[in-house]
């Protein structure tokens, strides 16, 4: 339903495309879980 609802011919673009971004999510959680855990700094 996505693939199509964004006109992507084939599932694997629509695919990677959302892979991708879900890697620099992931990415932005962990960091901000790191911080917060580091607390403040000095």
């Amino acid at each position: 339903m996505i693939k199509e609802l964004l006109g992507h011919a084939h599932i694997s673009i629509t695919a990677n495309t959302y892979a991708h971004v879900r890697l620099h999510l992931q990415r932005d959680a962990i960091e901000r879980m790191g911080d917060a855990l580091d607390g403040p700094e000095p």
